[in-house]
């Protein structure tokens, strides 16, 4: 079911974004993805999107201290696709770190794509 997104997962997303990008502001709709309760959601669009790259990446320990990675990605136009968490441990998400808890993540996983 499509809902508007948290203030936690709105803030997560400027933190990676940036506060100057062009995307802020611009959040549609989204939907959570079976991943086990680890909250990861993809932006609602049209069917035939599909994953183009990660734009950047964050980490924050849960609740629990296990620590919490973060990936936002775009689709094959560039519109925002979804927001990946994975937690190492693969248990559910306890929360979504304040911002100043997050830490943002170098990678080589961006400009890849499948």
């Amino acid at each position: 079911m499509p809902r508007a997104l948290t203030a936690e997962e709105r803030d997560l997303i400027v933190y990676i974004l940036g506060p100057s990008s062009p995307s802020n502001g611009r959040f549609h709709l989204v939907e959570e993805m079976n991943d086990g309760g680890m909250g990861s959601i993809r932006f609602v669009g049209s069917p035939d999107r599909r994953f183009g790259r990660c734009v950047g990446e964050a980490e924050f320990h849960d609740a629990d201290g296990v620590i919490v990675s973060v990936a936002l990605n775009v689709d094959q136009r560039g519109e925002l696709f979804e927001l990946d968490l994975w937690k190492v441990d693969f248990s559910p998400l306890q929360r979504i770190a304040d911002l100043a808890e997050l830490r943002a993540v170098t990678s080589s996983r961006h400009g890849t794509s499948t």
